[in-house]
């Protein structure tokens, strides 16, 4: 066992002493110690009842003859970072995570872990860390919240996101404002829609290391403590049988893990996130590959903020094994990757069937024929810009217009609010990349405020920074290089021409050759400053949106 190093023979008398120092007999000693990490705190939504699916965890633990050992995470809720300075320190978590969970387990030798996260980073900084240390590991995340409702109406957080607009353009009484505050997020959970915690938890258990169920049972269903407990007894199987993340998360999985996110429209950070993942198994994904999956494969669900349904609908539908189980009718997905549950993805959706064809459709009735999520590229984007297509309407699929550009979101929002922005402009944020803000800040609130004022047919916003999960409309991000890297964002001006083509995947800057070499000969890239400290070395190690964001090696 990986953790006799710290308890096994006469010189490991002074370890064993501090265990009996915590209450542990030589029984619960000598068995498996398994590392739970619990990501709960008070201040994020999803979060609040982390401590009772640990309990859960435990007690499957105990039963199939383990020793559990609970230690933290840290998170960042994004809906409560969005909008301020403390966005910048979101992205930045997921290293931070990734690093802790690393130490952590490497200076306790825990022979197998299991993860509870919920929410944006958590789920992808314990990904990252899972296939970094590559012991037996299993994921059951906190679950997604309920919608709120008003008059028969779903409410999801966006609901409260896009009351921003509303009221700066007077389109919502005050006591309808009160109405979406007080009912948006009814409870416990991660927010409601296909937004990056639920998006990140449903790429989790396709990539075979959550157990089936693990992205869509509502935080506040029994069937969540029940698959705890069951995440609990399976994590010691997996040390018995020496199954690793490594073993679950090849070349294979990955491409399920994006088929499934094409096919589900899940929130564009997926692609940042799945980029870092495969980086740290050791697997070149590129955005190439990203689109190739995209044209091949149909967009079968459109889950909030692109289509009314939540994703208690899609649990109630069937869940992620329908979904699998539909693709699987095309030759979709690689069905003999093996997952968490011992068995392959095959044998887990054998006797999934599709409950709702609502919410999921059939290939012949999709939603489009390809994917949720386009890789742009062009002069202002050589090197990639992602857009979540699922959730732009049919008349801003292709768009052309002139530039507003704006170096941070704030401005952006200010300008928004003063009324400056008008019908037919592509806003430009710029600065807000993992290097330019640092932290690459999400643009809901921006994004928000256009789809509130109603301008969300009419007005494009592209950014180098990323945009929540709950953004709607013609927002594309993730824009590579970034201005602070002196990509070509960085020169563009008030009144140029650009284009988007989001059915052949291009972004233009329609401004000649000759202009373009001359601003860039003049260009020097704005560096805003940073307090001493996390940002500060951030900025020095990061990579591009591209790459995943990742550290430099």
């Amino acid at each position: 066992m990986r953790s006799n190093q710290m308890k096994a023979g006469v010189t490991r008398i002074p370890q064993r002493s501090l265990f009996k120092a915590l209450g542990l007999t030589d029984e619960e000693i000598r068995r498996p110690m398994i590392g739970i990490v619990n990501a709960q705190n008070d201040i994020i939504p999803g979060h609040l009842h982390l401590n009772d699916i640990v309990e859960a965890v435990k007690a499957g633990v105990r039963i199939a003859g383990g020793t559990p050992f609970q230690f933290p995470s840290i998170g960042v809720c994004d809906g409560i970072a969005m909008g301020h300075e403390g966005m910048k320190y979101s992205l930045v978590s997921r290293e931070h995570i990734a690093d802790s969970v690393e130490i952590m387990a490497m200076a306790h030798p825990f022979d197998a872990l299991v993860f509870v996260p919920n929410c944006d980073k958590i789920v992808p900084g314990m990904l990252m860390a899972a296939l970094r240390l590559n012991i037996p590991s299993i994921f059951v995340s906190g679950g997604p919240m309920m919608p709120g409702y008003i008059g028969g109406k779903k409410l999801t957080v966006m609901s409260a996101f896009e009351a921003v607009g509303a009221v700066g353009s007077e389109k919502m009484a005050e006591d309808e404002i009160m109405r979406v505050e007080d009912y948006s997020c009814p409870g416990c959970g991660s927010c409601a829609g296909m937004f990056t915690a639920n998006s990140m938890n449903c790429i989790t258990e396709v990539i075979g290391l959550g157990l089936p169920g693990n992205g869509t049972i509502p935080a506040v269903h029994a069937s969540r403590i029940r698959l705890a407990k069951e995440a609990g007894m399976k994590v010691m199987e997996l040390l018995d049988k020496n199954i690793r993340p490594r073993d679950i998360v090849t070349m294979d999985a990955l491409h399920n893990a994006f088929t499934a996110d094409m096919a589900l429209g899940c929130s564009s950070n997926t692609v940042l996130h799945l980029m870092a993942i495969a980086h740290c198994a050791g697997i070149k994904f590129d955005l190439e590959d990203v689109n190739e999956i995209s044209k091949a494969t149909p967009q079968l669900a459109k889950l909030s903020p692109a289509g009314p349904d939540c994703i208690v609908d899609l649990w109630q539908a069937g869940g992620l094994s329908a979904l699998l189980k539909e693709l699987d009718k095309y030759n979709l997905i690689h069905t003999n990757c093996m997952t968490v549950t011992g068995k392959t993805i095959g044998e887990n959706i054998e006797n999934a069937r599709i409950m709702d064809p609502a919410v999921i459709r059939s290939r012949e009735n999709a939603y489009s024929p390809d994917g949720g999520l386009a890789i742009l590229w062009g002069n202002l984007a050589p090197d990639g810009a992602v857009v979540k297509k699922g959730a732009v309407l049919p008349e801003m699929m292709v768009h052309r217009g002139p530039a507003k550009v704006y170096n941070s979101e704030e401005e952006c929002v200010e300008a928004l609010m003063n009324r400056e922005v008008v019908p037919g402009d592509v806003v430009v944020v710029r600065y807000e990349g993992p290097k330019g803000g640092p932290g690459m800040r999400e643009m809901l609130t921006a994004t928000s405020v256009i789809a509130g004022m109603g301008l969300d047919d009419k007005v494009a916003l592209i950014t180098d920074g990323r945009f929540s999960g709950a953004t709607r409309g013609a927002s594309i991000g993730h824009i590579s290089p970034e201005a602070a890297a002196g990509g070509l964002i960085g020169i563009v001006e008030d009144g140029d021409i650009i284009s988007i083509d989001i059915p052949n995947n291009k972004l233009e800057l329609l401004v000649d050759e000759q202009t373009i070499a001359e601003r860039k000969a003049r260009f020097i890239p704005l560096e805003k400053p940073v307090p001493d400290g996390y940002l500060k070395r951030y900025r020095k190690m990061v990579t591009s949106a591209n790459t995943g964001a990742v550290f430099e090696d």
